[in-house]
């Protein structure tokens, strides 16, 4: 069996399974019932001045049949005193020494206000420090959280304060809701960052009642932007730890964080350049007792994959993943119909006829039965036959030999601009 043991910038856990700051670690209670169920390490809800939060304050989307495709909250930060949760966390580190526990910070942005708060928490024996700079409701509207995230330069400020004083890894948590994700994990880093965390919740308003008109949620009538999770995220969390995976400006491990909910999307995380990952949606659809199914998925992948540490697995994708000025102009697949497994529903005929490249044609076949066949001629692999298919297996992509050799737009355009440089005369667009 692989180990899955990883080290996160110095913190070490059993497994790379950590939960996220949020309601699903808000008291000693869960935390210790969560290691004890198996989970590696956890981020102790955010810490700070104690607040009140609101009822209703979740809400989700649902989609296609499925429960939680998206998850909305307009959850705050801790509503319990920082004394209580600091009590509670030196009794779980007691508890389990070899399992990670970091506290999430969030103060007000002065330098006197981190030192405080830092001091106390890492007296009571915490792994680590995350910086939450990324919430995006709420603590925002207060001058932190994502109001703070969004500033490179004070990314940068408050984490060099923290690294005035701690003794323990610092995280920095970035927010989403920012152009380019890359530059406020680079200002972390000139800060002193020792990893940096992604992604937190997105800005969001999860629907309206067609009913009463009021927002989902609402508090009394009253609605307010709150933050997406779940799902329906990942795709956009995958993008950041990649393109942070990918900058050599940055260079600092990432826990990777946005709708991880298997060991599947784990292992996707890690590939793109996670050193672990953090769970909140998943864990709050489903409870606690997913760790066996993460734990058992993981450990059957590394083994089919030959692969003895868990760790072997991080960044190995990475530099598959580029610009699109790097793709290769010149590599072709077409669709190919398999219609001995095809249930003639037609999906895909429609897709191609009315939102692509019309290449897909109905026929009959020696025995009068309606078959279908791509005019592999037209046909620029697109891919959106193959994915509206419901049947698997019964469209493939092939790939198609090509008497051209590879070229990218970034090649062309250079070679172009040789051939002007040459030949001024006779300038070629």
């Amino acid at each position: 069996m692989a180990d899955l043991s990883i080290n996160l910038a110095g913190i070490k856990s059993p497994n790379p399974f950590w939960l996220a700051s949020a309601p699903p670690t808000n008291t000693g209670y869960q935390v210790q019932r969560a290691f004890e169920a198996g989970w590696g390490g956890a981020v102790w809800k955010t810490l700070g001045e104690p607040i009140i939060n609101t009822s209703a304050r979740f809400a989700a989307v649902n989609f296609n049949g499925q429960r939680v495709a998206g998850f909305n909250n307009i959850e705050l930060i801790t509503d319990r005193p920082l004394d209580v949760n600091l009590k509670e966390m030196a009794e779980t580190k007691k508890l389990f020494p070899k399992h990670a526990l970091v506290a999430s910070l969030m103060v007000e942005p002065t330098r006197e206000k981190w030192h405080e708060i830092v001091k106390r928490v890492e007296a009571i024996g915490v792994d680590g420090l995350e910086l939450n700079f990324g919430c995006p409701h709420g603590m925002a509207e207060r001058g932190m959280g994502a109001a703070s995230g969004q500033q490179p330069d004070l990314v940068e400020a408050q984490t060099y304060w923290v690294k005035e004083v701690a003794e323990t890894p610092v995280i920095v948590k970035l927010t989403p809701n920012i152009t380019d994700i890359t530059v406020t994990a680079r200002h972390a880093v000139l800060g002193g960052a020792d990893s940096v965390s992604m992604i937190n919740t997105i800005n969001s308003l999860a629907g309206v009642d067609l009913n009463t008109w009021n927002t989902i949620p609402h508090v009394n009538g009253k609605g307010a932007h709150g933050g997406y999770c779940g799902p329906a995220v990942k795709p956009i969390a995958l993008n950041m730890v990649a393109e942070c995976a990918r900058d050599p400006r940055v260079g600092v491990p990432i826990s990777g964080i946005g709708g991880i909910s298997t060991w599947q999307d784990t292992v996707e995380f890690m590939l793109m350049g996670s050193t672990g990952v953090q769970i909140c949606t998943a864990v709050m659809h489903h409870g606690f007792r997913i760790i066996r199914e993460l734990v058992s998925g993981l450990n059957n992948y590394l083994d089919e994959k030959g692969l003895a540490s868990v760790n072997e697995l991080i960044g190995r994708s990475v530099d598959r993943y580029s610009s699109w000025g790097d793709l290769d102009l010149n590599y072709k697949i077409v669709a190919q119909i398999h219609n001995d497994i095809c249930i003639k529903c037609n999906k895909c005929h429609i897709s191609c006829e009315d939102a692509s490249h019309q290449c897909i044609e109905r026929h009959r076949d020696e025995r009068g039965k309606p078959i279908l066949k791509v005019r592999e001629e037209d046909c620029v692999g697109c891919n959106l036959c193959s994915i509206v298919c419901p049947v698997e297996g019964a469209i493939t992509m092939v790939e198609v030999p090509s008497a051209q050799p590879p070229m990218s737009w970034n090649q062309r355009q250079q070679a172009i601009a040789k051939l002007n440089a040459n030949s001024p005369e006779m300038e070629v667009v």
